[in-house]
């Protein structure tokens, strides 16, 4: 007699490797796809060095999420405007490789084969609600998938590097700035 689905363990450790191979696997030929059939343009957006239209479209609708609380809302266009440019200028002196591996991340967040299963974002970045993005945001924090683990603690870290390089951005936590020289 076969045991009942409540006699067996959810996902074994087994279960969970071939799933994280089969993830892995599959963003890996998702990114490859996207660079072979040309979604991934290399061309930056007018008036970016780095930064491409197509990563413009979900970091203008995740950044204002990433920065609430730090930034009054009737000055949040200008924050992220700002913390774009400032990211783009980052990026702009990033390593090669390390580029190359920040657009794949970039390029499985904005197909939407990918930008579905991945995120919960069905939509497009635009349509996102907040609480969406909060709740994609979390998804990867929160997952047993060291890739998306990964992925979080990227996008978390160019973001915030990128706000809290700005000057405009050290009021609000109390830093008076550099002292001058």
């Amino acid at each position: 007699m076969s045991p009942s689905l409540s006699d067996t363990p959810a996902l074994s450790r087994r279960g969970l490797l071939k799933f994280s191979l089969g993830a892995s696997a599959f963003l890996a030929t998702a990114g490859l796809g996207a660079s072979l059939s040309g979604c991934s343009s290399s061309i930056p957006a007018n008036g970016f060095a780095t930064l491409r239209s197509g990563d413009l479209l979900f970091l203008r609708a995740l950044v204002p999420v990433m920065l609430e609380g730090a930034v009054a809302a009737e000055k949040m266009p200008a924050a992220v405007d700002g913390t774009l440019k400032t990211l783009d200028n980052g990026l702009n002196h990033l390593s090669p490789e390390m580029l190359k591996l920040t657009r794949q991340l970039f390029d499985v967040l904005g197909m939407a084969v990918t930008r579905g299963p991945l995120t919960g974002i069905w939509g497009s970045w635009e349509n996102a609600s907040a609480d969406e993005i909060r709740h994609f945001l979390d998804r990867w924090e929160n997952s047993s998938l060291n890739l998306l683990r990964m992925g979080h603690s990227s996008l978390l870290q160019l973001v915030m590097m990128a706000w809290y390089s700005r000057a405009e951005s050290w009021v609000h936590c109390g830093y008076p700035g550099p002292p001058a020289v």
